[in-house]
């Protein structure tokens, strides 16, 4: 949903891709295709929710190592994370267009 996007700043969505490849990238896969966490590939992503995955982020998963995220990030970026995700973007250019 491109409102949700409108808030934040190319800047910042570079910033989350960053942390999706640093931070989610050391339990997910650098390229998102499992490890310690599950992979993060749009296929496997199609089995929840957008809103069960934003929950995922921002709450963790108690008894995993799935961390809670809410302290660092806001709803609005936690749904472009997953909307990034759904996309199967490695493009940050294709997403700062929405």
């Amino acid at each position: 949903m491109a409102g949700d996007h409108d808030t934040i700043t190319d800047a910042r969505k570079a910033q989350l891709v960053r942390l999706l490849d640093h931070d989610c990238g050391a339990c997910h896969g650098l390229e998102r295709e499992g490890g310690l966490g599950p992979p993060l590939l749009p296929e496997d992503l199609r089995q929840r929710s957008r809103e069960a995955l934003v929950a995922t982020i921002l709450n963790g998963r108690p008894d995993t190592a799935m961390p809670p995220w809410r302290p660092f990030l806001t709803r609005a970026e936690a749904r472009w994370l997953v909307d990034y995700l759904r996309a199967g973007r490695s493009d940050l250019s294709q997403m700062t267009q929405r």
